[in-house]
């Protein structure tokens, strides 16, 4: 059996200033980058224009899966990032990373909407 008694207890972790602030900044900046990337994915409708005419048969299905891709995906990786960082800067944690990380992944799930769009088109390229 331990005595617990005696043991000294832990200090407490002193806030890391500097990560919050640029945290922060960094998880508005990844709202900013989300929200664009939202209006951007209205105008892949418009990879649609070519299909029906000329005999052109497009992959709706595939098209409509990219769009609510590219449509959700940002906000729901941007919401994850400031999940995270919110709780490693609670606990006082180096957090600056996260809305990094945040951010790439974002664009990446965009483009992988997008190119699920686009590859619903016979012929068409990014």
């Amino acid at each position: 059996m331990t005595d617990n008694v005696n043991r000294p207890a832990r200090a407490a972790r002193a806030p890391i200033v500097w990560d919050i602030v640029t945290s922060s900044v960094l998880l508005a900046v990844g709202v900013v980058i989300a929200g664009a990337l939202t209006v951007f994915a209205f105008f892949l409708v418009f990879a649609s224009d070519s299909c029906g005419s000329g005999g052109t048969v497009c992959d709706t299905g595939r098209m409509g899966a990219g769009f609510l891709v590219a449509l959700l995906g940002p906000a729901i990786v941007t919401l994850a990032a400031i999940v995270v960082a919110i709780v490693l800067m609670v606990l006082r944690r180096v957090s600056f990373w996260i809305p990094i990380a945040g951010i790439v992944l974002t664009v990446l799930v965009w483009l992988a909407g997008a190119g699920l769009v686009v590859s619903g088109v016979p012929g068409a390229t990014f």
